[in-house]
């Protein structure tokens, strides 16, 4: 007699369940509407709800002409600064900004030489993991996913603090700054962990250098031979820049607004951002570009042919291509309409990468694709605003470019906003707001199938 397969049944009552789970959980759209719910936190023409005020940054993609909202050129500022002009100053004069900007962002002034002296020094004292760290907790159990890994370190890290609850501004400070400097170290070694036990990679670990800026150290602990061109340096620089801030509104700095005002450690605080970063919806979609572009590149005959490249982008809408979810990844953007700053910015750049490593041709099937992708998707869907390209769309080529593995793409962006999430919990215990609690409304009477079932 065959004995029971128990996973089976346990497999087949879960699926039950989760049915039932389901149906008693589905609310109608028009409920919605009827109660004037802004779904996701906004409105029907997809504009945020303003729920709090900050000092930090700001969004721009619309100016009031004649009483209306019409869409501009986008624009982000830091602290007031056009990030434009932030990125041409530090250029122009050939030095690393990350540094600059993470103290701009901070402490809402840009530091002068001596300032940003002590800065860096102070970032690279911090930038040493607790002894045996590596080995005691990245090395054990490594994960998959290097965004699981970041988080699980960063609430490990509470271990190693004796003022881990402390939520005075000058403690809070002094973690960021550790965040700040360790997130690339945590991510890293946790991709090579990662590589060593399950896919059989020589495993090496190299320690940064305190005066490398963090683009520097960041390609000098992740390539076998610490070495890079400074090109490539400059590049990665700026693309952390471009990713540091966004506004209080993204879901991350919202989440982290959200969970500091619990009064939180900063560990769990940051751990929570993470989770949301890690979501496909909000940090996946550089990788969601590449994986694209791979399928458009084995597709399509000719990369230079308009009609044969516009085809794919109708195919991918059309839900026949790709992932089948009706998306062409790294076009649209939740705010901008005409263009996303960040990514005009960093197309000049992109651009001279692509020449040192000999792919202009794929630079060039990417041009085509950002100058197609708004006249398809014009063609193919009735939308209320313009598209055009973000900063997702060129910044997985580059880290493609750069020689950075996918499973790092994701931690990148986390490198680079755990600068705006710190800022955003320094405002937010400064300013001692109230827990942030929205409401939800209960709906039973709109729902009678809801009651006969419990009958």
């Amino acid at each position: 007699m065959a004995e029971p397969n128990v996973f089976s049944d346990l497999t087949d009552d879960i699926v039950r369940l989760s049915s039932l789970s389901r149906d008693a959980d589905q609310i109608q759209n028009d409920l919605f509407i009827k109660y004037d719910v802004k779904r996701g936190l906004r409105d029907l023409n997809g504009k945020g709800v303003l729920a709090g005020l900050t000092t930090i940054s700001d969004v721009r993609a619309n100016k009031i002409v004649n009483g209306e909202q019409v869409p501009i050129p986008g624009k982000l500022f830091y602290r007031g600064y056009n990030v434009e002009d932030l990125v041409a100053g530090f250029s122009a004069d050939d030095r690393f900004g990350f540094e600059e900007i993470t103290y701009l962002l901070l402490f809402d002034a840009l530091p002068n030489q001596e300032e940003l002296k002590k800065f860096r020094e102070l970032l690279g004292f911090y930038r040493s993991l607790p002894t045996s760290f590596v080995r005691d907790i990245i090395m054990k159990a490594p994960s998959q996913d290097m965004m699981n890994t970041l988080a699980r370190s960063v609430l490990t890290l509470y271990s190693y603090d004796d003022r881990a609850d402390d939520t005075s501004l000058p403690n809070v400070l002094r973690q960021s700054l550790q965040l700040i400097s360790l997130f690339p170290l945590l991510s890293i070694y946790g991709y090579q962990a990662y590589s060593h036990y399950h896919d059989g990679k020589s495993l090496y670990i190299h320690q940064p250098k305190a005066e490398l800026s963090e683009a520097e150290n960041i390609l000098r602990i992740l390539r076998p031979n610490s070495e890079f061109t400074p090109l490539e340096a400059k590049i990665l620089d700026i693309a952390l820049v471009l990713h540091m801030e966004h506004g209080g509104g993204n879901n991350s700095t919202f989440t982290t607004h959200v969970v500091t005002s619990s009064l939180t450690d900063t560990y769990s605080a940051i751990a929570a951002a993470i989770g949301s970063l890690k979501g496909p919806r909000h940090g996946g979609a550089n990788i969601k570009v590449v994986h694209m572009f791979e399928e458009l590149k084995a597709e399509v005959s000719d990369w230079e042919d308009e009609e044969e490249v516009a085809e794919y982008l109708r195919k991918l809408l059309n839900k026949e291509a790709f992932d089948h979810a009706g998306l062409i990844y790294g076009v649209g953007h939740a705010v901008y309409s005409t263009s996303d700053p960040r990514a005009v910015l960093f197309k000049s750049y992109v651009e001279k990468l692509s020449k040192e490593k000999g792919l202009d041709k794929e630079f060039a099937l990417y041009s085509l694709v950002e100058r197609l992708a708004p006249e398809v998707i014009g063609q193919e869907r009735h939308i209320y605003k313009g598209v055009s390209i973000n900063v997702d769309f060129y910044s997985g080529l580059v880290y493609k470019m750069l020689g950075i593995p996918d499973q790092l793409f994701t931690p990148l962006f986390a490198i680079a906003r755990i600068v705006g999430w710190s800022a955003h919990r320094m405002e937010e215990l400064a300013n001692n707001g109230k827990i942030i609690r929205p409401a939800y409304k209960p709906i039973h009477e709109d729902m009678p199938y809801l009651e006969l079932n419990k009958r």
